[in-house]
């Protein structure tokens, strides 16, 4: 999966529009970014890539980068 098709993903779990967030976006600052987004993300993890990542991991993460980075492992 390319970066741009991991980004669509992200901005689509917190009901943002295409082209809103790059990797160097800090999460601290995307309003969207709320509890109903963070556990979205983790059942897209689940349901997507057959990951179960815990919460406290996604806490963790500080860029859409780093938010990436956990759809590589």
């Amino acid at each position: 999966m390319i970066n741009a098709e991991k980004i669509k993903i992200i901005e689509e779990i917190m009901d943002l529009n295409e082209g809103t967030l790059t990797p160097q976006t800090l999460l601290i600052n995307i309003e969207e970014w709320d509890s109903v987004a963070f556990l979205s993300f983790i059942a897209m993890m689940d349901d997507e890539f057959g990951k179960t990542i815990k919460g406290s991991v996604v806490r963790e993460q500080k860029t859409v980068a780093d938010l990436m980075n956990l759809m590589e492992k």
